[in-house]
């Protein structure tokens, strides 16, 4: 299971943050200030996974961005590396070769494909078809409303 999913600037800057297990504000930001020094600091030739208390934290870098995912000790760190990888291609396909831009501009997007992607930190959709299928069903609603309030016909 996920416990949460940073997506972090090699500035230190968080970009997009989601919580799958409940914590307070005061410990999120302590944990996301810990969690990307970590990631930061370490060598670029070292693994990706790192063993923090009873979790593992698993990254990948992605030109300036860091995806990071904090799963259960015993969860496979491939599957998790996979995982991110999905999650980044359809992001790709879906803002076109995205960029940290897309993401800060279009932040709602992005969480909007995440929700889609992932519920209850577990992996729910891997199909990028059908995904990004849901996601322009879901701009064209966004950007065409009816007047009666009534989803459109394609829906």
């Amino acid at each position: 299971m996920i416990h949460f999913f940073l997506l972090v600037s090699r500035q230190g800057k968080t970009r997009l943050s989601k919580w799958y297990t409940p914590y307070k504000s005061k410990e999120k930001l302590r944990i996301t200030r810990e969690i990307y020094n970590l990631v930061l600091n370490r060598p670029p030739k070292l693994c990706n996974f790192i063993e923090w208390k009873n979790y593992k934290i698993i990254y990948r870098r992605y030109a300036s961005l860091y995806f990071i995912t904090c799963v259960d000790a015993d969860d496979n760190e491939l599957i998790s590396l996979e995982t991110i990888h999905h999650f980044v291609e359809i992001l790709d396909r879906y803002f076109g070769n995205v960029c940290e831009l897309d993401l800060i501009f279009n932040f709602h997007k992005a969480y909007f494909v995440m929700d889609e992607l992932f519920i209850a930190g577990e992996l729910q959709e891997t199909s990028k078809k059908n995904l990004l299928r849901v996601i322009s069903l879901q701009d064209t609603m966004q950007d065409a409303p009816t007047e009666s309030g009534a989803p459109p016909k394609e829906w």
